[in-house]
């Protein structure tokens, strides 16, 4: 135990952390735009205090790695409509209850009398449905690669056991379509990315390798702690340098080149891909996963075929802007004025690893 926690240690020395900025300031480029896209990451660089070391010139834009952030206006009325069911109940992470929808919120349905639960995992919201068998109980899958896989295991297990009050809503995500998006936007010129740590645990190496092959931006897959970040922004800078595009792995204790591939199969055996709607960044194709017909009694939406109220956007929320990485959440005007963490007007001022929700903490 207490070689380990030495070694934990090592991820917060200062002594490291100081030659790591060493050379990222030796390395870098008079000027370049840096993109973490993991939320995770992002409460760790605003933390840490890593935006304010880096170099003159060098650039570090929050991307849209957070599942609650990216779930759209629409996604949620729908999740509303389902609350409004009679004799269902919705089973979500704490997060998505405050996230409002054009005129609601889960919390807001909560409060008006209908059934919102919040629970861990999907495994909870199994055991939810196995408890009351008189509710239908509707899980909201939202997030990336890294939790589909539970989602996707939760729901056969639900189909071995014949359980018919176990649905799921499908808002799941993958990373690499939302990548490419990024750096063809045009108001946004992205240099290099700071690859997410958790995704990659799942999907390895080989789905960014378009990013370097086909548009010459390297990336470096890192993970959480001071030393992880600074070290993958050092070996990106390294690339820049050199004129490089790779995708590197900065976090071998974490994520291995082929990823699980047992995940991926739990992932590919329950849902398909298709065209997924993201907050900032609109329509992509084959960014988002749907059940498979195969599986189809656990879908929601199609067993309950609720009616959806018209979709509106929230008046003079940029939270598609800062998700897109063009704008500081402290450049909204709504910033710290009419959107705070107690009073969030969009969905990155309330999940905690929103790029809002960071500023207004850290900075």
């Amino acid at each position: 135990m207490g070689d380990l926690t030495e070694e934990l240690k090592a991820f917060k020395d200062p002594a490291l952390a100081r030659g790591l900025v060493e050379s990222v300031r030796a390395w870098a480029p008079e000027s370049a735009t840096l993109m973490e896209v993991c939320g995770t990451h992002t409460v760790a660089i605003a933390r840490n205090g890593i935006r304010g070391l880096m170099p003159e010139g060098v650039r570090l834009a929050s991307g849209p790695g957070c599942p609650v952030c990216v779930t759209s206006n629409h996604d949620i009325d729908k999740v509303i409509a389902l609350a409004r069911v009679p004799g269902v109940t919705i089973a979500t992470f704490g997060d998505m209850t405050r996230v409002p929808g054009s005129t609601s919120s889960l919390l807001a349905e909560q409060a008006a009398g209908r059934s919102v639960e919040i629970v861990y995992s999907p495994l909870d919201a199994l055991r939810l449905a196995q408890d009351n068998p008189d509710r239908q109980v509707v899980f909201v899958g939202v997030g990336f690669e890294t939790t589909t896989p539970l989602v996707a295991m939760a729901v056969k297990r639900a189909k071995a056991a014949g359980l018919r009050n176990f649905t799921v809503y499908g808002a799941h995500k993958n990373m690499p379509g939302a990548l490419e998006a990024i750096i063809n936007d045009p108001q946004l010129k992205v240099d290099a990315l700071i690859l997410p740590g958790h995704v990659s645990t799942i999907i390895g190496v080989e789905p960014y390798r378009f990013l370097a092959e086909k548009y010459g931006i390297p990336g470096v897959i890192t993970g959480f702690e001071p030393v992880d970040v600074l070290q993958g922004i050092a070996m990106i800078m390294r690339q820049l340098h050199e004129g490089r595009a790779d995708i590197e792995i900065a976090y071998a204790r974490g994520v291995m080149a082929e990823g699980n591939p047992v995940a991926m199969a739990a992932i590919d055996e329950v849902f398909e891909t298709c065209t997924a709607t993201w907050r900032g960044l609109g329509d992509i194709p084959g960014s988002g996963y749907r059940i498979r017909e195969e599986f189809a009694d656990f879908d929601a939406m199609r067993r309950f075929a609720p009616a959806i109220e018209p979709t509106v956007e929230h008046r003079g929320c940029r939270c598609g802007d800062v998700l897109r990485g063009i704008m500081a959440p402290s450049d909204c005007p709504l910033f710290r004025t009419v959107c705070t963490p107690e009073n969030p007007v969009g969905p990155c001022m309330v999940s905690s690893e929103g790029s809002c929700a960071a500023y207004f903490r850290y900075y």
